[in-house]
């Protein structure tokens, strides 16, 4: 029987009771599908499964986001991504240097991301202590903390997301070796403007749909005033009291909902210490219809 047991604090839970190698009945799948929406992270642990059983498991939360020209995908599937350190000779098998920022990923697109969903393959150990860790921080709470002046000054407003803004900041300020991104790929993800503030589609609450990674500017007003405004939101997110780390554990599965979260990946780790993660991001084209949610919700 599945069991959702909601970890200390206001973000992460764990899920037993549930073989994800195998297709969820309906109740299970909205138990799920809630629990993401109350909780933001979701810790299966012992699910090492592989990438056409990951896949499976992650297109029932919508459709899965495929990144043209990356060499970084498990072979024959491009929908499942690898994240790694790892070489197989002089050759990179996965993007190394992924997520070293606060952000969420694919608010550059316009049709924003949902989920992200990994399989951790390989996890990097130094004597003992457990490396890599991913950081989370609720939109949703901070939105609810948020101070009132500042609701009233931004509700309405839009900010503009850019890939290329986060591409040219990891290159430049993290010392990442990507290549910058092509014309044709800049082409296929130019800047795109959401809402400041978005009501949560399974929980009706409102949240803070801006982060530091892809969010370049607030829209209609100064970039002085957007840096300012942009800082206070930021500032207000990551306190502590925000805030959950998970630390990896050989076959957790982790899924987490980008529109209620900001994430971190900790880049404690040398290239030495294997890292490798396998994964599906999900579209928000489902989340968004109200009769796929209210089916789900139903059966819950």
């Amino acid at each position: 029987m599945i069991r959702v047991t909601p970890h200390d604090g206001l973000l992460g839970a764990t899920v037993t009771g549930v073989d994800l190698s195998q297709p969820l009945s309906d109740g299970d799948f909205a138990t799920i599908f809630r629990a993401l929406g109350e909780r933001g992270v979701l810790r299966f642990p012992q699910q090492m499964i592989d990438a056409p059983e990951l896949k499976q498991f992650s297109e029932r939360f919508g459709s899965l986001q495929v990144v043209k020209g990356s060499p970084y995908h498990e072979p024959g599937m491009p929908e499942v991504s690898i994240l790694s350190n790892v070489k197989d000779g002089d050759r990179q098998i996965g993007l190394p240097d992924a997520g070293q920022e606060w952000h969420t990923d694919m608010t550059y697109n316009t049709l924003v991301g949902f989920v992200n969903v990994l399989v951790a393959h390989r996890v990097p150990v130094r004597d003992g202590v457990t490396l890599g860790a991913t950081e989370f921080a609720s939109t949703q709470a901070a939105y609810a903390e948020l101070p009132v002046d500042l609701i009233q000054r931004l509700e309405g407003a839009t900010a503009t997301h850019d890939l290329n803004f986060y591409w040219e900041h990891m290159r430049r300020d993290k010392g990442s070796t990507r290549p910058p991104l092509t014309a044709e790929q800049r082409k296929a993800r130019p800047p795109v403007q959401h809402p400041v503030f978005l009501t949560h589609p399974i929980t009706g609450k409102r949240v803070i749909y801006v982060n530091p990674g892809f969010t370049e500017r607030i829209d209609g007003v100064s970039p002085s005033e957007s840096d300012d405004l942009l800082a206070q939101l930021f500032e207000h997110v990551l306190q502590p009291r925000f805030r959950y780390t998970h630390r990896w554990t050989l076959g957790d599965l982790l899924i987490w909902d980008h529109l209620g979260t900001w994430h971190y990946a900790v880049p404690d780790y040398r290239p030495d210490e294997p890292r490798l993660m396998k994964r599906c991001q999900v579209l928000a084209d489902k989340v968004f219809d109200a009769r796929f949610r209210q089916r789900t919700l139903e059966m819950a």
